[in-house]
C-alpha cells in the first residue's frame, strides 16, 4: 500500500492520459467539492463535457474557481490530463500566487489499459493515437515536474498501486495551532548571551549547563519560549546563544523562527558569496573557534528554521519581520522572504538602510502578530501587532512578551556591543508597550465598505456597504465616545404568531420553539417598561484610564441599543457612580476579580429616552382620536335616533373610541414624571463582561443572582427583575408561566422575555435564539395602533413574517458575543469596534420595526 503525503493546504494536480483513472482517484480520495474537473467546466460553458471547442473557456472557469478556493485557504484538486508543461504552468502560477504548495499525483498507467477504458465509454470516441500522444507527452515531462515548481511528485504506475494508495494530509511545518501556550516570546538577541540568560531567569526558566558551565538549555515548569529569530551576528557570543536556543528547541522547551541574519550566516557557512557586513564577520570569527561538530549542528539547526509559526488555534502568529494576514499559514518563497525581511518600499534612508513598508499600520487580522527585525526604543502595539526588537545589541534592552497575559519583561543590555548605522535611542526603563494608535480615533477603513466578519458563533457575517455608511453616520453624529462603546445588544425576535383568539402573541409559541430546539429549561423574565440600556462601570479612575482611556475623566458610560447617550455628562456620571457604589457594596468587583463591569439592563421609564416620540407620535394620535371619535359617535347617535340607518358605522366608531382610550392608557403607563434622576431606575439583568472574562456561558440564574445583589446593595436606584423558571416539557410548569404572563399583562405590564436557562445554547441548526419576547395584548396596541385588535386587522397581522427578523437577531447576537470575547481578551479596541459597528450597520436592514 502506498501512502501519499500531501500538505493540508495545497494544490493537487492530477496528471495522466485519458482513461488513466484520474477522476476515479479524485472521487475516492477527496471531497466532491475539492475536485475541479476540466470536463465539468467544459460542460458548464457548453452543455457538453466533450466539446473540445469549449476548452479555452472551460479552463478560464477552472482557473477562476481554483483561484477562489486557494484564496479561501481550501485544498483543491485539478482533474485534467495536464500532460503538457503548458497546461501545468498556469496551475503552478496559481499556487504561487496564493502561496500554497503545488503537488503532482501522476497516474502513469499502461497504454493498453487507458485504451480499453476509453473503448467502454461511449463519450470517448477518439482513437488510440490520442492516448499514445498523451502518454508520450507525459513521459517526456515526468522528470521535469519538480523543476516546473511541484514541491512533491507522487507517481502511480499500475492500477493496483492506484487502488491501494492512501492519501495522508499533513499539517504544514508552520501549523502549530494545537500548541496553546502559555508562551514567552523573545525578541532579537544578536549574540547577547548574558542578557538572554538573565531574561530567561527572570521569566522563571531554569538554565541547564554543561561541564564547562555553558548554558545548553532551559526549561520552565509551565511555559515555553518562542524566539523571533536574529539570534546571531553583532553581539559578543553568537555560539553561546545558538547553543542555548538549540538545546531548548531540541528538548521541546522552545520554538524558533528564522531571521534574516540566520539566513545570511547559513549561506556564508556554506561558502556562498555574501557580503560580510552587519555583524556577520563577528559570527564567522566566533564560530571558527568552535569544533566542527558544533558548526555542523548549527548549520543544520538554522537550515531547519521555519518562516513563521501559527499558534494557539490561529490566535497568535510569530514571524521575524512580521507577516500580513494573507500570508499566515501559507508556504512559499514569497512568504518566507516577507517573514525574514518585511516589505521594502525600494528606497533607502539617509543612513543607507532600506525603507520598510509599514505593514502593521494596515494590519486588520484576527491573529496577534509578534515580531522583531526593526529595533524600537520600547515595544509598540500597532493594531494587533507587537515589535519586540528593542535593540539589545545596540545598548537597549532584551525584551519578551508573556502570552496570553500580554505582559512585557525586559532586561537592559550590559553595554553597547555594536554601533548601529542609524542612531538608536536606547530606553532601558521602558517596560510597558505603548499604544501607537489612539483608541478614541476610529479609522474609517475599519468599518467602511462591504465587510465580512468572522465570529466564533456564526462563521461569516456580511455587512453591506450602504448599511456600513449608515452606521458611520450614526456613530459619528450621535454616539457616545467610542472608547466606551464596546457592545451593542442584539435585536430580539418576537414569538411566532399566536393561535389564541384575539391575541397576536402568546407564551405557548415561545415554549414550542425552545422545546423543538431541545431546550428543556428556560427562564421567563419580566419585560420592563423602559429602554434597553448598557452600563459600563469602572471601579476607579485609574482602572477607567488603563482599559478605556477614561474620556472626560469619567468612570464609565450608559448608552442605548444604538449607542446613544441617555443623559448629559453630569447625570451619566451620577448613574455610573450609583451603580459603582452598589457593585462595591455587593462585593462584585472583588468576586469577579475585575476593576470594571459591563451590565445589560433596562432604564425606566421609557419616556427618559422616548419622550419626544411619545409626545409627537403616540400622544398626538391618542389626543386626536379621543377628540374626534366621541364627537363623531355623538353625531352618529343623533342621526340614528332620527331614523337614519348608521348603526354599523356608529358601532364601529364607538369601538374605535374605546380603542383610542385603551391606546392612551397603554402608552401612559410608560411615562411618569422625572426630575434629573428622581423617578429614574435601572434594572440590571446580565453581567456581560468583566476584566478577562465574557460571561455568556454562565446560566441566567447566575446573572440574575448577581443582579439581585446589586439591587439589594443599591440606594433604590436599581430595580429588580421578576422571573420564573419553566420546564418546557412539563405542562404544569408551562401553565404556571402562562398564568404569570397573563397576570403581568393584565395589570399593565409589557410582557416577558423567554430565554434558555443555560444562556448560550446551540441546537441542531446552530445557535438558538437568546430570547423571544412575548408582549401583552394592550402593549401591542402601542406598536400596531389603537384598532389592531379588530379581527380584520388581526387576520392581516397574523401573516407577518419572522424569518428575516430572527436571522437578524442571531447575526447581531453572534457579533455581540464576539465583541465581548475580544474585549475580554484585551484585544485592541478597533477589533471590538468592528463588531459593534457591524451590529449598528445591521440595524439598517429593512425589517418591520414593529416586530
Amino acid at each position: 500500500m502506498s501512502e501519499l503525503e500531501i500538505p493540508d493546504l495545497c494544490l493537487v494536480v492530477l496528471v495522466g492520459a485519458s482513461g488513466s483513472g484520474k477522476s476515479t482517484f479524485g472521487r475516492t480520495h477527496f471531497k466532491a467539492t475539492e475536485v475541479i474537473s476540466s470536463d465539468f467546466c467544459r460542460g458548464l460553458v457548453s452543455d457538453d463535457e466533450n466539446d473540445q471547442s469549449a476548452t479555452p473557456d472551460a479552463f478560464d472557469v477552472l482557473n477562476y474557481i481554483v483561484g477562489k478556493r486557494l484564496a479561501a485557504g481550501r485544498l483543491t484538486v485539478v482533474d485534467a490530463t495536464n500532460v503538457q508543461p503548458d497546461a501545468r504552468k498556469p496551475l503552478v502560477a496559481l499556487a504561487r500566487e496564493h502561496d500554497v504548495l503545488p503537488v503532482a499525483i501522476v497516474l502513469d498507467m499502461p497504454e493498453s489499459l487507458c485504451a480499453a477504458r476509453n473503448e467502454d465509454r461511449a463519450d470517448r470516441n477518439f482513437g488510440a493515437q490520442v492516448i499514445r500522444r498523451q502518454r508520450d507527452q507525459l513521459r517526456r515531462g515526468l522528470r521535469s515536474l519538480q523543476k516546473e515548481g511541484f514541491r512533491t511528485v507522487h507517481v502511480l504506475r499500475t492500477p493496483e498501486e492506484a487502488a491501494e494508495a492512501t492519501i495522508t494530509r499533513v499539517p504544514l511545518y508552520n501549523d502549530l495551532r494545537h500548541e496553546t501556550g502559555p508562551f514567552d516570546i523573545v525578541g532579537d538577541i544578536h549574540g547577547c548571551r548574558a542578557e538572554l540568560e538573565a531574561l530567561l531567569t527572570q521569566l522563571g526558566y531554569v538554565l541547564e549547563r554543561d561541564d564547562q558551565g555553558r548554558a545548553i538549555g532551559a526549561q520552565h515548569p509551565e511555559r515555553r519560549a518562542v524566539f523571533v529569530g536574529d539570534l546571531v551576528d553583532r553581539g559578543p557570543d553568537t555560539p553561546g546563544v545558538l547553543r542555548l536556543v538549540m538545546g531548548m528547541v531540541r528538548t521541546g522547551n522552545a520554538f524558533c523562527v528564522t531571521g534574516n541574519h540566520e539566513h545570511k550566516l547559513l549561506r556564508a557557512l556554506r561558502g556562498r558569496n555574501v557580503q560580510v557586513t552587519h555583524g556577520l564577520a563577528e559570527s564567522l570569527e566566533q564560530l571558527a573557534a568552535e569544533p566542527a561538530e558544533f558548526r555542523a549542528a548549527a548549520q543544520e539547526f538554522m537550515d531547519g528554521l521555519i518562516s513563521h509559526y501559527v499558534l494557539d488555534g490561529g490566535r497568535l502568529v510569530v514571524a521575524h519581520a512580521g507577516i500580513t494576514e494573507r500570508f499566515q499559514g501559507r508556504a512559499s518563497g514569497r512568504v518566507r522572504s516577507f517573514c525574514m525581511y518585511g516589505q521594502s518600499t525600494g528606497e533607502t534612508d539617509e543612513f543607507g538602510l532600506p525603507v520598510r513598508y509599514p505593514w502593521a499600520n494596515e494590519y486588520r487580522g484576527r491573529a496577534m502578530v509578534v515580531y522583531g527585525h526593526t529595533p524600537v526604543p520600547s515595544p509598540e502595539w500597532v493594531n494587533n501587532t507587537l515589535c519586540l526588537d528593542t535593540g539589545c545589541v545596540f545598548g537597549g534592552t532584551l525584551t519578551a512578551l508573556r502570552y496570553p497575559e500580554k505582559e512585557i519583561v525586559s532586561v537592559p543590555a550590559a553595554e553597547v556591543y555594536y554601533e548601529p548605522a542609524k542612531p538608536f535611542p536606547a530606553n532601558p526603563d521602558a517596560a510597558e508597550p505603548v499604544a501607537q494608535r489612539d483608541p478614541g480615533v476610529l479609522d474609517v477603513t475599519d468599518v467602511l465598505g462591504r465587510r465580512v466578519l468572522e465570529t466564533a458563533y456564526q462563521k461569516r457575517i456580511g455587512v453591506r456597504e450602504e448599511n456600513a455608511a449608515a452606521a458611520l453616520e450614526v456613530m459619528s453624529r450621535f454616539a457616545i465616545d467610542p472608547r466606551w462603546l464596546v457592545y451593542l445588544p442584539p435585536t430580539m425576535s418576537p414569538v411566532a404568531t399566536a393561535t389564541a383568539e384575539g391575541l397576536l402573541e402568546h407564551p405557548d409559541q415561545a415554549f414550542d420553539y425552545f422545546r423543538a430546539e431541545g431546550v428543556d429549561s428556560v427562564v421567563c423574565e419580566e419585560k420592563h417598561m423602559g429602554s434597553r440600556a448598557v452600563a459600563l462601570v469602572c471601579r476607579s479612575l485609574d482602572a477607567a484610564r488603563a482599559r478605556f482611556g477614561a474620556p472626560g475623566d469619567a468612570l464609565g458610560a450608559v448608552w442605548t441599543r444604538t449607542g446613544r447617550p441617555f443623559f448629559g455628562e453630569t447625570l451619566t456620571a451620577e448613574v455610573v457612580d450609583r451603580i459603582r457604589a452598589a457593585a462595591e457594596k455587593a462585593g462584585l468587583f472583588d468576586e469577579l476579580g475585575s476593576d470594571w463591569l459591563l451590565l445589560d439592563g433596562e432604564l425606566l421609564p421609557w419616556s427618559v429616552k422616548a419622550e419626544q416620540l411619545l409626545r409627537d407620535q403616540y400622544a398626538a394620535v391618542g389626543t386626536a382620536a379621543r377628540s374626534a371619535l366621541p364627537a363623531a359617535a355623538t353625531a352618529l347617535a343623533a342621526a340614528h335616533e332620527s331614523g337614519l340607518d348608521v348603526s354599523a358605522l356608529l358601532e364601529r366608531t364607538r369601538s374605535r373610541a374605546d380603542n383610542a382610550d385603551a391606546f392612551a392608557e397603554a402608552y401612559r403607563r410608560y411615562c411618569w414624571p422625572t426630575d434629573g434622576l428622581d423617578g429614574v431606575r435601572f434594572a440590571p439583568f446580565q453581567v456581560l463582561a468583566s476584566a478577562g472574562h465574557a460571561h455568556h456561558k454562565q446560566p441566567h440564574d447566575w446573572h440574575l443572582s448577581l443582579a439581585d445583589r446589586l439591587v439589594e446593595s443599591s440606594d433604590g436606584f436599581l430595580a429588580p427583575t421578576g422571573r420564573l423558571p419553566v420546564h418546557t416539557t412539563d405542562p404544569v410548569s408551562v401553565a404556571a408561566a402562562v398564568e404569570w404572563w397573563t397576570e403581568l399583562t393584565a395589570r399593565g405590564g409589557e410582557g416577558m422575555v423567554v430565554k434558555p436557562a443555560a444562556n448560550l445554547v446551540r441546537g441542531s441548526r446552530g445557535l438558538v435564539q437568546p430570547g423571544l419576547k412575548v408582549r401583552g395584548r394592550e402593549y401591542l396596541r402601542i406598536i400596531y395602533g389603537p384598532d389592531y385588535t379588530e379581527e380584520h386587522h388581526l387576520s392581516r397581522l397574523r401573516q407577518r413574517g419572522l424569518g428575516h427578523k430572527r436571522s437578524l437577531a442571531l447575526r447581531e447576537y453572534s457579533l455581540g458575543l464576539e465583541a465581548l470575547d475580544r474585549l475580554a481578551r484585551d484585544e485592541p479596541m478597533w477589533r471590538v469596534h468592528e463588531c459593534v459597528f457591524a451590529v449598528l450597520a445591521l440595524e439598517s436592514e429593512p425589517v418591520d420595526p414593529r416586530l
